[in-house]
């Protein structure tokens, strides 16, 4: 997306140019070693692919750096094909320059010319076919505003229109500008207002005119409530002590984080969530089976219990579970309100007479939770993460700094997962737990947890 998501999208598009670049080499060389004696049965009979591995190795990885230096994925939202295909040239001339060095001075050969027209018009095709489906992503995407990420731009009015203003194609297609607050004239909680109306993940400040003291007290709401905050930071003469800086439509920006920041380890924790959720849902399903025949067979109603949760900034999602209560569990809640054993907006009594025998089973061994893998395969969870709550006991959180733990993914399991479960009856403590994963999370504290996770669910640690 924005600044550091910016540069992982470009390394990976990077990669990608480089396996097909690679592919095309492997791909000239087939035509020319196996296709043309077909319709050219005199054609000479060139060497194996091992003489190209040279080339191979110049090509591949050389020729994205040469691309970028070119320009090649700069601005593709508003690049025409003709300038495009200039760079294209470009870098390929400076490719050639360097095998032809190599040639020359390291007295290695290109065995045949064909596979390097053949390579070279199929690599070039490819790259441009490339470009061309990456931008037809981004007019998708500002067409129907589908996968953009929800900000507000704080600021004085008239630094508003001009931030806006410096901002490319590329970046509108990926944010969706849901608000424009000018904190000079509105006070910080209607700010505040806006991050939970709209599930906001970062806050932009447009700051040229505002004075300090204004942007200070915004800030800390957006750091109490686990979203960004991004200040555009021209007016800064010096250095700040410890900052982290980004840049976005052309200008410096003061990033203060509060969450993990975008990263190839973050960008790994979304694969490894999907592909585990895949392989877990495989090897679970005979105990779907087991679950579907005893609820049907235990209780009246549906198989699956589905509930609107608060995901990722508070957003509404629906999450999957097996259904372990009566019908009428919703309705019975007010009457054991005065039973409630957690403080804060949570509720959660032992020996719930909800739940039905064969649902109280599945809560200890943590079956019901399965269905979820369904959540995470769709984005809307992760294996790891704290445990996401009912928007409507959301709703009932008194202090900003417990909605932090909404700044990241919901997960099927957690530090308060592995540390207790259902024996921590204190919501602060549930936080606390929270709000420390957050704050030291890695892509090996998840697998710590994971790995803690499974003992947990054979004993049925505060399962219940």
């Amino acid at each position: 997306m924005l600044g550091r998501k910016q540069e992982i999208n470009l390394q990976l598009t990077e990669l990608l140019d480089s396996a097909l670049l690679a592919f095309c080499l492997w791909f000239g060389h087939f035509l020319r070693s196996q296709l043309v004696p077909v319709f050219l049965p005199d054609a000479a009979e060139i060497p194996s692919l091992e003489k190209f591995y040279w080339v191979i190795a110049v090509v591949a990885p050389f020729t994205p750096i040469v691309l970028e230096a070119r320009g090649f994925y700069s601005n593709i939202y508003n690049k025409t094909p003709g300038r495009s295909m200039r760079q294209l040239a470009e870098a390929l001339v400076i490719i050639g320059m360097f095998i032809a060095f190599c040639i020359v001075f390291f007295k290695w050969s290109v065995e045949s010319r064909a596979v390097v027209i053949f390579s070279v018009a199929l690599g070039a095709l490819s790259l441009l076919l490339r470009e061309a489906w990456q931008r037809e992503i981004l007019r998708r995407q500002m067409t129907s505003g589908k996968g953009r990420e929800r900000v507000i731009i704080a600021g004085e009015r008239n630094d508003l229109d001009s931030f806006l203003a410096n901002m490319t194609s590329e970046q509108r297609a990926e944010i969706e500008v849901v608000g424009q607050i000018d904190i000079t004239q509105r006070p910080v909680s209607d700010l505040v207002a806006a991050l939970h109306e709209h599930s906001i993940s970062r806050v932009l400040f447009a700051a040229q005119h505002v004075h300090f003291s204004k942007i200070e007290e915004a800030v800390q709401a957006c750091e109490t409530e686990g979203v960004e905050a991004w200040i555009a930071a021209d007016f800064f003469q010096t250095a700040i002590a410890r900052p982290t800086f980004d840049v976005l439509g052309g200008r410096l920006m003061l990033v203060f984080h509060s969450t993990p920041q975008a990263s190839w380890e973050l960008l790994f924790k979304g694969i490894v969530d999907r592909v585990g959720a895949l392989v877990l849902l495989l090897f679970s399903l005979p105990l779907w089976l087991v679950a579907i025949i005893g609820i049907r067979l235990g209780s009246r109603g549906p198989i699956f219990f589905k509930q609107e949760r608060a995901g990722h900034y508070g957003r509404p999602f629906v999450m999957w579970k097996f259904r372990t209560m009566h019908t009428d569990a919703e309705t019975r809640r007010a009457e054991l309100e005065a039973h409630n054993e957690m403080d804060g907006p949570v509720f959660k009594i032992t020996n719930d007479p909800r739940i039905f025998a064969f649902g109280r089973w599945l809560r200890r061994n943590s079956i019901d939770e399965l269905p979820q893998l369904i959540n995470v395969l769709r984005g809307e969870m992760s294996l790891v993460g704290p445990r996401p709550l009912p928007v409507y006991e959301i709703q009932r959180i008194e202090k900003h700094a417990q909605r932090r733990r909404l700044s990241v993914k919901p997960g099927l399991t957690c530090l308060w997962q592995v540390t207790g479960r259902n024996g921590i009856k204190n919501f602060e403590e549930w936080v606390a737990l929270d709000l420390k994963y957050i704050d030291n999370w890695s892509f090996w504290l998840d697998l710590k947890i994971l790995l803690q996770t499974l003992p947990a669910v054979i004993r049925g640690s505060g399962a219940s």
